[in-house]
């Protein structure tokens, strides 16, 4: 099986919710699911408010990435995980 680049955005709850803890508890929960971070981002979304992007490889024998989705969005001060690129990696 090959591996995945898979990018997870987590969406906080609101502007006051601070984004390090939030990203270093999903990174446990990404290490978890058997992924290793290997670029983060903070990204503007509207009005202040800021999104992470999370961007690991995986093994794609893993499967979908829905467990792991709410697995994040149970991190307090989290209002969404989703899944908003998957691309096979080559090489």
């Amino acid at each position: 099986m090959a591996n995945v680049v898979i990018t997870i955005q987590v969406m906080p709850e609101s502007l006051d919710i601070d984004l390090n803890k939030v990203k270093e508890e999903a990174k446990k929960k990404i290490a978890a699911f058997g992924g290793a971070v290997g670029k983060e981002e903070i990204v503007p979304v509207a009005f202040g408010l800021k999104a992470i992007r999370l961007i690991f490889v995986s093994n794609e024998a893993k499967g979908g990435t829905e467990q792991l989705e709410e697995d994040i969005r149970t991190i307090e001060g989290v209002q969404s995980a989703e899944t908003v690129d998957v691309r096979r990696a080559i090489g």
